[in-house]
């Protein structure tokens, strides 16, 4: 399935119906007035978030969304039929944002929350509203609104708690699919994932904890650089972030300032988001190299480093008692 994480939509909820001119007519009712009926309301646009969608794939193909009319008044005070609602569901985790101003309109976040996004037209009167002592045989009506329209964007963020994020090559899809049943596209070239993965981790508990593996960032990825830009806003909601550096590489501590860099640069207090930084890969290296990487690393940055092997299933205990830790989960 492709994953689609943006777009951009009209919606017009549905004009309301006309009022009518009418008059009764009835066998020994005599001078039986006005009975033009109201018009029926227009229906309403309203979005629903749907735990059964992953993706906003659905609108690549379908952009313009319109709600029924409501239909005109009827004779003898009969009012006209109201448009149904037209329903639109988004995934869990959707942003809703008027495409003009970029005012955010609504977050639905949970299965079930929804958001209306177009009123519908209110109907028109019938001549009967129009009755009064001076006008006894009104023939005056009035037409439905309108219902509103909006151009919309959708900007899906992942609901998830951990997000694994690094370098390209780092060693993130390799992690998630050790850790849970996801099984992303893994090569040993960097930019092998495209699109974040999600998976579910067990809690000591038996429970499942969904964790985020996030495309490379690279250096400029908060101005549009690379892939960082397009999928940094999927970390916002995660409590706990994954830093993965290369053990391997020639430059750990410059790697790992580059992504720190870009999560600082981005804002939305992604530098601030407890973070933990793990040495990955470190099958490749010495027992002893990999102890001196880590004195090194927790002097530069204050905190304890972690390493790990995902390949060799080395320090992955660790690894998750530190999350559960942060997360504040009893193990």
């Amino acid at each position: 399935m492709q994953f689609i994480d943006q777009a951009r939509i009209a919606v017009k909820a549905g004009r309301g119906g006309d009022g009518i001119v009418a008059f009764r007519r009835e066998k020994y009712v005599p001078a039986g007035g006005p009975s033009g009926g109201d018009g029926g309301r227009g229906g309403d646009v309203l979005l629903r978030a749907d735990a059964n969608l992953q993706t906003l794939l659905d609108f690549k193909y379908r952009r313009l969304f319109e709600a029924p009319e409501g239909k005109r008044g009827g004779p003898n005070r009969c009012s006209g039929a109201s448009g149904d609602h037209m329903v639109i569901k988004v995934p869990c985790g959707t942003e809703v944002r008027d495409l003009r101003t970029g005012i955010l309109l609504g977050d639905l976040v949970n299965a079930g929350d929804e958001l209306l996004v177009a009123a519908g037209g209110r109907g028109g009167l019938g001549n009967a509203h129009y009755l009064s002592n001076r006008n006894r045989a009104p023939e005056k009506f009035s037409e439905g609104r309108d219902g509103e329209q909006w151009l919309l964007q959708l900007e899906l963020k992942l609901l998830a708690e951990v997000g694994i994020i690094g370098l390209p090559n780092a060693g993130k899809s390799t992690l998630i699919s050790v850790l849970s049943a996801a099984r992303p596209r893994i090569a040993d070239y960097p930019f092998t994932t495209l699109v974040p993965n999600l998976g579910v981790v067990r809690r000591p508990s038996g429970d499942g904890t969904v964790f985020a593996d996030i495309p490379g960032l690279i250096a400029g990825a908060a101005q549009g650089a690379g892939l960082g830009h397009d999928f940094l806003r999927h970390i916002e909601r995660t409590r706990l972030l994954i830093h993965l550096v290369d053990a391997s590489s020639e430059t750990v501590a410059a790697d790992l300032e580059v992504v720190s860099g870009e999560l600082t640069a981005y804002g939305h207090g992604l530098a601030s988001r407890p973070r933990l930084l793990v040495l990955s890969k470190i099958e490749l290296l010495e027992p002893a190299a990999v102890k001196e990487l880590q004195l090194e690393l927790d002097q530069l940055t204050g905190q304890q480093v972690l390493a790990i092997s995902a390949v060799a299933a080395m320090g992955l205990k660790e690894l998750l008692a530190s999350v559960w830790q942060q997360l504040g989960i009893q193990t």
